[in-house]
């Protein structure tokens, strides 16, 4: 759709003097906005409620939501180079990079506030608290998290699984029963094994939970639930590094979430297996 800045820019003169506020705002405070709901923006224009929704029709976008996520996408391409192949083309020292790692990691869990529905999360989280078994799969750098959500959820005392063979996922399907879930994580909803085994999930009854991004992708248009991540990364890139801090932060609010609610179950369990520990350190 282009940049939504350098249109605001050159349309800004054809809006309502209350909308122009709005757009003057967001010109002015590009990075603020994706933190912000439309009762803030509001606040901060001195518009109503009503007038941020029609603003964003104005300028051609549905939602203030979807105003959000393109200014994060907008935002971030100017970090893009610290995970595609352009990185070689500037000079940094190793504190540099670091630098930029934290900007990029921080920017992107912040903007989860504005990708993340609260429906949607609150439905998973009803959803696990009736499961028995609970599978995780993704691939490459989503692996990294669908390995650490088997970790976790194993201490909360589920049966869980995240091999990264296809295979042997494919026949751990046929066992599962109504209540159990398969967590599917993929960046871009398009990595054919992570697909593939979302509708095979679907074809046997099994609900389908997608740690993805945003866009309707064949995972998103597969899964029963979204907890949706904002495009900070391409697919073409030297490692995900952004996208996987998102998808982390989505198990991590999927297991408080379930601990909080399994507290007393669990706890004395935690603290035998903490003693057990402690006694066998080596």
């Amino acid at each position: 759709m282009g940049s939504i800045l350098k249109r605001l820019q050159q349309n800004i003169n054809h809006l309502s003097e209350a909308e122009r506020k709005i757009g003057a705002f967001i010109l002015q405070y590009p990075e603020l906005v994706p933190n912000m709901t439309t009762k803030d923006m509001s606040k901060k224009t001195g518009s109503s409620e009503a007038t941020v929704v029609r603003f964003c029709k104005s300028v051609g976008i549905e939602s203030f939501k979807r105003l959000k996520l393109e200014l994060v996408r907008e935002i971030t391409k100017a970090d893009s180079q610290l995970t595609d192949f352009s990185i070689l083309e500037t000079k940094g020292e190793p504190f540099d990079f670091f630098q930029q790692v934290v900007h990029v990691n921080k920017t992107a869990i912040e903007s989860m506030l504005s990708s993340i529905d609260r429906k949607s999360l609150d439905k998973a989280v009803n959803l696990l608290q009736q499961a028995n078994q609970i599978l995780f799969f993704g691939v490459g750098g989503s692996s990294t998290a669908a390995n650490d959500g088997y970790y976790k959820f194993t201490r909360l005392g589920y049966a869980c699984t995240a091999p990264q063979d296809f295979h042997l996922m494919l026949s751990t399907i046929p066992y599962l029963k109504e209540n159990d879930v398969l967590i599917a994580i993929s960046m871009s909803g398009k990595t054919k094994d992570v697909v593939d085994l979302a509708e095979v999930a679907k074809r046997s009854g099994v609900t389908v939970i997608a740690i993805t991004n945003l866009d309707k992708s064949p995972l998103y248009k597969l899964a029963d639930i979204h907890l949706c991540t904002p495009t900070v990364e391409h697919d073409f890139r030297i490692g995900s590094i952004p996208s996987r801090m998102t998808q982390l932060t989505v198990i991590d609010a999927l297991y408080l979430s379930i601990f909080h609610s399994k507290g007393e179950q669990v706890l004395s369990k935690y603290q035998d297996a903490r003693k057990e520990v402690e006694r066998l350190r080596r």
